[in-house]
């Protein structure tokens, strides 16, 4: 099994940056994909960025540019730069379990980014 922790979140003014980090543990060579997702209050759960285990990645056109998602064996990060206001959001990390349709979300972390 595997269990995911996400930390850096928290207060931030517009135009600041902060880095995200999902921390991976027990069966963490049967993850695949790794991906962070944010909701917004009011808000459906909307895709972030992915990276492959092969370190492919790929953005929501909202973040391209101001977002930099990278991993480290156990670690995910997400750099944000130039925060918005519209960035604020409770960011989840969730990983792919290699050969299966298994999914596993991490409990989240609140960004809140002040005008």
């Amino acid at each position: 099994q595997v269990q995911l922790v996400e930390s850096g979140g928290g207060l931030v003014q517009s135009g600041g940056s902060l880095t995200l980090s999902c921390a991976a543990s027990g069966n963490i060579f049967s993850i695949n994909t790794m991906c962070w997702y944010r909701q917004a209050p009011g808000n459906q759960r909307e895709l972030v960025a992915v990276i492959t285990r092969n370190g492919i990645t790929n953005y929501a056109d909202s973040v391209k540019g101001r977002f930099t998602i990278s991993r480290d064996n156990a670690t995910m990060y997400l750099q944000m730069n130039s925060l918005k206001p519209e960035d604020t959001a409770v960011y989840y990390c969730k990983v792919i379990i290699s050969y299966t349709p298994w999914v596993v979300w991490g409990p989240g972390t609140q960004l809140t980014v002040s005008s």
